[in-house]
């Protein structure tokens, strides 16, 4: 017998999972050292930065602020930053440096080549900065033991060294979210901007940050801004004792001692916090505040979009140019249920993140606008089934709120089953077919009432299930046998396409028998029984004498 089929909830979590970047746990590096190649590798890093610096000072002395160099020239000037690590020294750089951030990669992943430029586009900033953490990559396909002393399994893959023991990376993959927990990391958690001039350029480099005024850098509330820092490694905060200044960063902020605020550079730009300094609350805050109010799903932010407190969530799945159109409108209805809902856009054209999640709803095939929702906390799904419209949109969400719009279950096409021996039922006419059964029954044979009663034996299979085939075959035999018997309705589900709350299936194939007088608690029949011994089992249930056909197949 095969194993089942994953239910909704299970596929739409694995899914999650299986869009996350890989961060495995790493220990201590065990390779010998090489006393040489230390004094080599050390020289090259410092001819590295001595050059940076040479650069940094010709460049001031052609006169005036110095014009920004090309994308080019800044990513050749921040892949000399990062160290590269190999099998000689990766073990001395980590053991010699009290902080590390390691980059696993591999030439030929996608997603590698996609870090690498914000890799090194911190790295730049982190100097600039003045930053004690190293920034080194390692070559994991090139250098597989070093990688595997590191336990480096997935691509890519960070990991940050504080002397010499390693931690996971839990940050973003942008490179000012590598900025931020890094320096959080490295004993930052909070920057102090004194003037208006600073708090501009702060802006201009900064999309979302948290702001917190207070007069003298002190007192508990100042201490609880501060832990909170610490503990949210995501987020970078700012303090200031001016008010001037606090209005470069805020808007129309109060003179006050004790104000804090979430800033991003979308829309709903600017949010203040209106409850007690804790850092349990505060916290609590910046996960019910820090997404913008649409959230471009894809696979690098993916863990933090679904680390959000939000249960309930709305899917909009549509090309390019059909979310241009949504934007908008979808972002003032967001405005509306702010904390409350949770809303994701995700590329309807991009397969590798669309198509599982439209497979849940049996919508796979969809190629226009389609708007769904999960609730994480009852295990439910539910679609918009008329156009995204903002009034519709609108009603959807509030009807999700309040518990009126119905879940959804999947369902194919509503069969012809005229002239068959065993009928199919879809998610559609599950009630009918199924937990109705009488009714149907009646319209074609005797009606209720006249001592007759109305079973069905229901198979549920799927397509995938090997062992399903053999039973089908049963099946078909079953109900030969049994056409003489008015009261027995053989039927099929494919459950892996259809659903239904009351269909509850823990493996395949599985034969079920519903008595009429007792259909929520179908019987399970088995299927490794002989034709004889099954056909045993339902004269049994069935109960009528007259019409139980011969034991005999």
């Amino acid at each position: 017998m095969s194993r089942p089929k994953p239910t909704s909830r299970f596929i739409l979590f694995t899914l999650t999972l299986l869009l996350l970047f890989h961060f495995p746990t790493p220990i201590k590096s065990s390779e010998p050292q090489n006393p040489a190649a230390d004094e080599t590798e050390d020289g090259e890093l410092e001819e590295l930065l001595a050059l940076d610096e040479q650069v940094e000072q010709e460049e001031d002395q052609d006169g005036g602020p110095t014009t920004r160099s090309s994308e080019a020239e800044l990513l050749s000037k921040a892949q000399r930053i990062v160290l590269e690590l190999n099998h000689d020294n990766t073990k001395r750089v980590i053991e010699n440096n009290e902080y590390v951030l390691v980059l696993g990669y591999a030439p030929w992943c996608s997603r590698s080549a996609e870090l690498m430029p914000q890799f090194a586009e911190a790295a730049t900033a982190l100097k600039e900065l003045g930053s004690p953490l190293l920034m080194a990559k390692l070559d994991a396909e090139r250098h597989a033991k070093t990688a595997s002393s590191l336990e480096i399994k997935g691509f890519p893959t960070l990991l940050l060294f504080v002397n010499g023991t390693s931690q996971a990376y839990t940050g973003g993959f942008s490179a000012e979210e590598i900025v931020t927990w890094a320096r959080k990391k490295t004993g930052e958690p909070v920057i102090r901007i004194s003037s208006v001039t600073e708090a501009a350029e702060f802006l201009k480099k900064s999309d979302i940050f948290v702001l917190g005024v207070f007069e003298n850098f002190e007192g508990p509330e100042h201490k609880e801004f501060v832990k909170a820092a610490a503990a949210d490694s995501a987020i970078q905060f700012v303090e200031v004792s001016n008010i001037e200044v606090a209005n470069v960063l805020f808007q129309n902020v109060k003179p006050t001692n004790g104000f804090l605020g979430i800033v991003k550079s979308e829309p709903e730009r600017y949010t203040a916090y209106e409850g007690t300094f804790r850092v349990d609350e505060i916290l609590q805050f910046l996960d019910y505040n820090k997404f913008p109010l649409v959230n471009r799903l894809t696979e690098a932010n993916s863990a933090k979009v679904y680390s959000s407190p939000i249960q309930l969530q709305v899917h909009v799945f549509a090309d390019a140019d059909d979310f241009k159109k949504l934007l908008e409108p979808l972002q003032d209805v967001a405005r509306q249920f702010k904390s409350k809902i949770l809303f994701i856009y995700i590329d309807i054209t991009d397969e590798n993140l669309a198509k599982p999640y439209l497979t849940v709803y049996g919508l796979e095939e969809s190629n226009s606008a389609v708007v769904t929702a999960f609730d994480i906390r009852g295990n439910s799904k539910y679609l918009l089934e008329s156009d995204p419209t903002p009034s519709n949109l609108e009603e959807f969400c509030s009807g999700l709120l309040h518990g009126t719009v119905s879940p959804h279950f999947k369902s194919q096409p509503i069969p012809d089953n005229k002239n068959v021996t065993v009928q199919s039922i879809v998610g559609k006419t599950f009630d009918d077919l199924v937990l109705n059964s009488h009714k149907n029954v009646v319209l074609e044979n005797p009606r209720p009432g006249d001592g007759k009663s109305v079973r069905i034996d229901t198979k549920v299979y799927t397509p995938w299930c090997i062992t399903c085939e053999t039973t089908a075959k049963h099946v078909e035999k079953l109900a030969k046998h049994f056409k003489s018997v008015d009261n027995l309705l053989f039927a099929r589900i494919d459950a892996s396409a259809n659903e239904h709350p009351k269909l509850q299936v823990s493996d395949y194939p599985t034969l079920l028998l519903y008595t009429a007088n007792d259909k929520g608690n179908p019987i399970k029949l088995s299927t490794k029984s002989s034709l004889k011994d099954v056909a045993t089992t339902i004269n049994k249930h069935l109960k009528a004498k007259d019409n139980a056909a011969k034991d005999e197949l």
